[in-house]
């Protein structure tokens, strides 16, 4: 049985509070892993560490940082099926679609590493006919924590960790208890200076006091609203920063051409069994072509099938069977409210927590299945009989992380912006450019990022003001 620790000042070490928790491959649900449950202690360990490198960290040339951190990289690309194949242990997911995920971490690591060669860290602000001279250092934050969701571990740790350490700050990263193999081999790859990159193992009693700690400057958290409020206040009462990625329940507008269309909405809402935070989880479809599309996504559906084959590029489990609880319960619960059940929607007598591509009509805005955050392969169709009644009903949630829009008609793409998200995608899922910049609407979180502002959350802007009479040297 493999038994994991906590990684601090680049070495393994043991936890100070003995209690263990199992991991859990969810297609055979079997225990793979040991870890520990987390404790005050084992976080404020991870920061100390954290402390003594910053200094060395950030008094480094920038472009040994960077090149410390291309390197890393390089090793990173070394061990992608390696990483995704941990991930499939871990929480399910098909080993093909981590590698693509894990590739597309890797990418954003790079681009937030040479982002931060044309990041003004100092820069002269003087405006001109100004007597004196001012100049903007940007200085890193300190310690930060990176507390990460089990969905997508590695991505999620790749895609915020670039412009953090690029910037000078160093890092405690805590994965979720439920994924946290992946992030242990992540964290062995790194070729950087020991303490700059910890790992801390466990549930709340980590995550938790790590959260709380004095000496982090920054909290970038990833999980439900629930925990999210908590890091929040936390953090409001050591005026610290945070950024928070909280979920969604995201929107998709149809009028657009059907059989494409179908097939779009089927991937976004089925691929990785509907566990992406920005996955589709309400469809508006116009009565005009409603019937069609309906039909062309319950033939969609019936073609992503169950597989326990790691190296399969069908439906994979839930990552728990309390995931599929919440499913499965919101499914029958519209069941039960008058929705109609198309395909799927039933719990398989076989090992694993697998849950079936499930199509539901004749939902409403008051069902919990459009209210809250279902997180499975479950695509529930109202239909509507104007684009504007799909923008009213799309914004008629608390969350706001993103949403997609088919349709060719130019009203109704000028029409985009009025939806509550931080992401609208036009005629593709998951598209995007290297400079989005976006923060989260309503209860799925806050705090700006992307481009330069993830490198603007990452410092504290410090003006220099010269005097006419200053040797500026």
């Amino acid at each position: 049985m493999k038994r994991l620790s906590n990684i601090i000042d680049g070495t393994p070490v043991e936890a100070a509070d003995p209690e263990l928790r199992s991991v859990v491959n969810p297609a055979t649900e079997q225990v793979v892993a040991l870890i520990p449950a987390g404790s005050a202690a084992d976080a404020a360990a991870a920061v100390e560490s954290a402390q003594a490198a910053h200094a060395g960290w950030a008094r480094l040339d920038l472009e040994d940082r960077l090149g410390r951190l291309s390197r890393t990289a390089d090793l990173l690309e070394r061990h992608v099926r390696e990483l995704a194949e941990l991930e499939n242990r871990e929480m399910g997911k098909p080993v093909p679609l981590a590698e693509q995920f894990i590739a597309g971490g890797i990418a954003s690591f790079r681009l937030g590493i040479e982002r931060a060669r044309s990041y003004p860290f100092v820069a002269d602000v003087t405006a001109p006919g100004e007597s004196g001279r001012t100049v903007v250092i940007r200085e890193p934050l300190g310690v930060l924590a990176l507390i990460v969701p089990w969905n997508f571990t590695v991505t999620s740790i790749l895609g915020a960790l670039g412009p953090l350490l690029a910037a000078g700050n160093t890092v405690v990263i805590k994965p979720s208890e439920k994924a946290p193999l992946s992030a242990a081999r992540l964290v062995e790859l790194c070729d950087l200076p020991a303490g700059v990159v910890n790992l801390l193992l466990g549930d709340a009693r980590a995550g938790k006091p790590l959260a709380e700690h004095e000496a982090v400057k920054l909290v970038h958290f990833t999980g439900s609203v629930e925990a999210g409020r908590s890091v929040a206040v936390a953090a409001a009462k050591r005026l610290q920063r945070t950024i928070l990625e909280l979920g969604g329940n995201d929107p998709v507008l149809v009028d657009a051409d059907v059989a494409a269309t179908a097939k779009a909405v089927a991937t976004s809402t089925f691929l990785n069994s509907g566990q992406i935070c920005t996955s589709s989880e309400r469809i508006y479809v116009h009565r005009a072509v409603a019937d069609e599309f309906i039909a062309a996504l319950v033939a969609e559906a019936e073609g992503w099938t169950m597989s326990d084959d790691p190296y399969s590029s069908g439906l994979g489990p839930l990552v728990d069977d309390t995931q599929r609880r919440i499913v499965h319960d919101h499914v029958h619960e519209a069941v039960d409210r008058g929705a109609t059940l198309l395909c799927g929607g039933g719990q398989p007598d076989r090992p694993g927590y697998f849950y079936p591509a499930t199509v539901l009509t004749e939902v409403t805005s008051d069902m919990r299945i459009m209210k809250e955050e279902t997180f499975g392969p479950v695509a529930p169709v109202t239909v509507v009989d104007s684009f504007a009644e799909a923008i009213d009903l799309a914004n008629t949630t608390s969350f706001g992380l993103a949403a997609t829009v088919y349709s060719s008609t130019p009203e109704n793409l000028r029409r985009c912006r009025e939806i509550n998200a931080a992401l609208v995608w036009i005629n593709e899922w998951q598209h995007g450019g290297v400079n989005m910049v976006y923060e989260p609407w309503g209860v799925s979180g806050m705090g700006a990022t992307g481009a330069a502002a993830s490198f603007d959350a990452a410092t504290r802007p410090v003006s220099m003001l010269y005097s006419p009479s200053t040797n500026h040297g």
